[in-house]
Parts: structure tokens; sequence; C-alpha cells
């Protein structure tokens, strides 16, 4: 994955309200990029 939009994805979901019992879904081995 590309580090710089993992980060950009998963800041931006976090400060969108990402529910806290789902942050396992935000680390760099699960994560999904967000189908636009």
């Amino acid at each position: 994955i590309d580090p710089q939009a993992w980060l950009t994805d998963t800041l931006t979901r976090l400060a969108n309200g990402h529910g806290r019992k789902r942050l396992s879904e935000l680390m760099p081995w699960n994560y999904a990029p967000a189908v636009a």
C-alpha cells in the first residue's frame, strides 16, 4: 500500500468519526481503501 494514501485516509476516517471499536480495520495489514 501507499503509506501516504493510507495515512491520509486513516486520519480522515478518524476525523469523520470512525468507531473506536473498528480501529483494527485501519491498521495497515487490514487496510482496504474506501471506494469512491
